[in-house]
């Protein structure tokens, strides 16, 4: 048997950090369960390579939620290093022909004893229940997509003032806070693009001008939209009656004639164009 070759140093704090065998194996089994082909590797069963459901007592499990569970990494530090990795590598960075995604997505997770845990919409079984919901941004064009940041939504009843505590934020607001952090970051695109989970709401669509955004919402069906002063307005399908057409009497005060000031969109199943265009250039 030869000699094993020593392993170079890892780069920055790493080698400090996985210092222990525990630490280093722990480590080495995440990142490679990360990278396999495998349908679940948001689990920690199918991280560790184990079945689902009964496999969660297996040692190796376990130990994977022991080294994940304490871990003293600021996970946040983490992130905007892979962040600024993706930026400056010419295969991934971010152009201005890219658009930043705001979307969110829940898992089921029984229980109470978890973190940000409550009843609510799960997109991943498009139905309510209790779950974790997460509110992530993704650069993406026609080659690459790649996610930006997550944060955790956390229902009302985790906080003692509800709604009305001053730490609780609505996905809405998250949303927002990231695309203003996408873009601190140096990310780079051509719009703002999200569902009518967010299309239908003005608050969050004035947000976005304000920060110097251009955005494309979606909208449900026949919901109205006011335009953003200054943005162009917003693609129009045809309407099932007359009631757009009226109330095209009414315009921007000083903007162009043609732009109604109340605009209806009414969409025809996935025909017709829905979104919200702003422009703030």
């Amino acid at each position: 048997m030869t000699k094993r070759v020593p392993c170079p140093p890892a780069p920055g704090p790493l080698e400090a950090y996985a210092a222990r065998l525990a630490q280093r194996r722990g480590f080495r089994e995440y990142l490679a369960g990360l990278l396999l082909p495998r349908d679940r590797n948001r689990t920690l069963t199918c991280l560790a390579g184990t079945e689902p459901v009964v496999g969660a007592q297996h040692r190796s499990v376990q130990r994977l939620q022991f080294f994940l569970s304490e871990s003293t990494w600021d996970h946040e530090k983490v992130n905007a290093r892979r962040v600024e990795l993706l930026l400056s590598d010419p295969a991934t960075s971010p152009h201005a022909g890219g658009v930043l995604v705001i979307d969110d997505s829940g898992d089921r997770k029984d229980g109470n004893a978890t973190a940000h845990v409550g009843k609510q919409y799960l997109g991943s079984v498009e139905e309510i229940g209790r779950g974790v919901v997460t509110v992530t941004t993704c650069w993406a064009d026609e080659r690459v997509y790649y996610p930006l940041h997550a944060v955790p939504y956390t229902p009302a009843h985790h906080f003692p003032g509800g709604k009305n505590d001053p730490a609780f934020r609505t996905k809405l607001q998250i949303g927002s806070a990231l695309a203003r952090a996408a873009k601190t970051a140096g990310v780079v695109f051509r719009a703002v693009v999200a569902d009518c989970a967010y299309g239908d709401h003005n608050s969050f669509r004035t947000e976005l001008p304000d920060a110097r955004m251009p955005f494309v919402m979606a909208l449900k069906r026949g919901h109205g939209s006011w335009p953003v002063q200054g943005c162009l307005p917003a693609p129009r399908c045809r309407p099932r009656t007359g009631l757009a057409r009226a109330r095209t009497a009414r315009r921007l005060d000083g903007g162009d004639p043609h732009v109604p000031r109340r605009q209806h969109l009414h969409l025809v199943g996935r025909r017709c164009p829905a979104g919200l265009g702003g422009q703030t250039e």
